[in-house]
């Protein structure tokens, strides 16, 4: 190689605050064994990828975060980003280890506001308020928005659990408890377990004999991810109760099949409506487009009792109880 060869190592997982540290140093201590002198940047280049969605966020990423402590590194990051962002400058510059706890802090940050408004959701069902039109109120205040104020059966997938459990334990190994965080993730496990509450409410805590439809398997839309899935808490809670389930989602069924296996408690359809037959309730787990406008009337005409738990707030209640179905949703009158 020659000597005067830049090299930059880009990090974009996540990774604790202090690893970009860690591999400078071992890069250091290898170019050190071989005796040579090349110059190089460690940087931190965090992704904010949402699934379902990383092709469109990559292309037209919201900012670009580089941490870097020499100007040649960032010189580079900026000419490698420079036909993604031609329109508008997104690139935000900052240290290192800032960079790396950036990746930490924006998704606690936004599981923070799912647990809120979970928590909101379970006590506007005890004051007889609508969640909904709370959601409306609070998020049309410009400070605070409407994004991610929508409450549901707690949330999944490999981000948001991971990224606020090692955020826990940073703060842990450096003696400085982040207490809201470890409220957030308990309200979140607690939520998981809301829909099974309300089953039990309605059906009473021995389900043999019963059979639930299942729609939604994957922990969100536009992914077959079921990581840490709410639908996986629901799933082993009925089979516990004593009840059996047919299940429909539109990407996600052959994860479930590697997960559960060839378990007959859990049967497979091609269809939503198929998940409906000799069903004695419909329990909603993941909010789907095709579930947001179904035929009511078909549904009450498939279900053996006319019982819809929706987990994600996906209908007006009236409109659904217009057609004769009881309707369990999330803070919802």
């Amino acid at each position: 190689r020659h000597m005067t060869e830049y090299k930059v190592v880009i990090d974009k997982s996540t990774v604790p605050v202090g690893t970009a540290d860690k591999v400078r140093a071992a890069i250091a201590e290898e170019l050190a064994k071989r005796e040579l002198a090349l110059p190089y940047s460690v940087v931190s280049n965090p992704e904010f990828l949402k699934e379902g969605a990383a092709v469109e966020d990559f292309m037209r990423p919201d900012r670009v975060v580089v941490g870097a402590d020499d100007e040649r590194g960032i010189a580079l990051m900026r000419e490698l980003y420079a036909p993604f962002i031609r329109n508008h400058d997104r690139v935000i510059v900052m240290d290192v280890r800032s960079a790396e706890l950036t990746k930490y802090a924006a998704n606690a940050m936004l599981a923070t506001r799912i647990s809120f408004m979970n928590e909101l959701a379970n006590l506007a069902d005890k004051l007889g308020a609508d969640i909904e039109q709370v959601r409306v109120g609070i998020g049309s205040d410009p400070r605070i928005g409407f994004h991610f104020l929508y409450p549901g059966c707690g949330y999944g997938g490999s981000c948001f659990p991971k990224d606020v459990q090692a955020l826990i334990r940073t703060a842990e190994e450096n003696d400085s408890p982040v207490r809201v965080l470890n409220a957030v993730e308990e309200a979140n496990e607690a939520q998981k377990h809301l829909l099974l509450q309300k089953i039990r409410s309605r059906f009473g805590s021995d389900l043999r004999g019963k059979h639930f439809a299942l729609w939604g398997l994957a922990f969100k839309p536009n992914t077959d991810d079921m990581r840490a899935a709410s639908s996986r808490v629901v799933i082993e809670g009925l089979w516990e109760m004593g009840a059996t389930l047919t299940a429909y989602d539109p990407v996600a069924m052959d994860e479930s099949r590697r997960i559960f296996g060839d378990d007959q408690r859990l049967r497979y359809v091609d269809t939503q409506m198929a998940a409906l037959q000799e069903a004695d309730a419909l329990v909603i787990v993941t909010e789907w487009k095709e579930f947001r406008v179904p035929n009511f009337e078909q549904i009450k005409a498939a279900l053996r009792q006319p019982v819809i738990f929706d987990g994600r707030n996906l209908y007006q209640p009236a409109q659904v109880r217009q057609h004769g179905l009881e309707y369990f949703a999330i803070g919802r009158r």
